[in-house]
């Protein structure tokens, strides 16, 4: 079988694995929880967080979701929107780079998978950045790793705190190499913020995995994660099958890692602004 052929039987197993999630009903009211196919009404979801009120599944938030749920009403001033990805190696998959970038920037109405800024949090200001995995699974390319670096930097000048919150599933494969360096690029910019003396919190949402988990995410001075967030590098079946082992019940888990010391809270989304603030005055902020 050829890989054309099997990318394409992946995508419509994949569409009939999701098509069981949704509901048949018009206007789209409704909703049907992934963990406990609980039937839920979006006004409530909504007003919830998005949390599931009977088993506590934390949905996705886009990042205008995000921004609204952890910054102070109308404080938010993005940075470098109108940046955009190039497909400067003529990358061609099941589609050309350059028409997937289209085509996702009219799904999800975003120009990239990460919105860039500062605001305030409960008055205290703070550069914020918020990945989107609504963009090609919040995937990293060289725009996500450029509009974080250039947030730090600015930070670094405003003597501010970064946040970051990471929803992704790696690095960006249509962008070859130039994906890879973006790990490096942020590190190095996070290692400067640090030689400042100026905080970085990062929070890991579901999921945060593949190169952002292996650079920026996991970098944080304070680690903060939601509840049952997959954070991880490879993906488990690929770690059985190198190490030929079973893996643990909850392996690659929020609370699993923050068992071993990878992340330093779970935090439920209600708490999450609250703790956002108790740690930016710990921090002196």
């Amino acid at each position: 079988m050829a890989i054309s052929q099997w990318m394409q039987k992946k995508k419509q197993e994949k569409a009939l694995e999701y098509k069981s999630e949704k509901l048949d009903i018009p206007g789209n009211l409704w909703v049907k929880c992934f963990k406990c196919a609980e039937t839920l009404y979006n006004k409530d979801l909504e007003n919830n967080l998005k949390v599931c009120p009977k088993c506590g599944y934390h949905f996705k938030l886009s990042s205008k979701e995000r921004i609204a749920m952890l910054l102070d009403e109308a404080s938010f001033s993005p940075y470098d929107y109108e940046m955009r990805s190039k497909d400067f190696l003529h990358f061609v998959d099941s589609l050309p780079y350059s028409q997937r970038l289209k085509d996702y920037e009219q799904k999800s109405g975003l120009l990239e998978a990460i919105t860039t800024g500062e605001g305030t949090i409960a008055g205290k200001h703070a550069v914020a950045c918020v990945m989107d995995f609504s963009f090609m699974g919040g995937s990293m390319g060289s725009v996500v790793g450029e509009k974080i670096t250039r947030a730090v930097e600015k930070a670094i000048g405003l003597r501010l705190p970064v946040i970051i919150v990471s929803t992704s599933g790696g690095a960006r494969m249509q962008e070859g190499i130039m994906s890879l360096m973006q790990m490096a690029k942020t590190s190095g910019a996070l290692a400067r913020l640090s030689d400042e003396k100026l905080p970085f919190i990062s929070i890991l949402s579901d999921p945060t995995t593949g190169g952002v988990s292996a650079s920026y995410a996991m970098l944080g001075d304070i680690n903060l994660a939601e509840p049952g967030a997959l954070v991880g590098f490879a993906g488990q079946r690929v770690i059985e099958q190198t190490i030929r082992q079973k893996l643990p019940p909850g392996f690659q888990r929020a609370e699993f890692l923050k068992d071993h010391g990878m992340v330093d809270i779970v935090v439920e989304r209600k708490d999450l602004r609250d703790t956002l603030v108790k740690c930016l005055d710990w921090f002196g902020y």
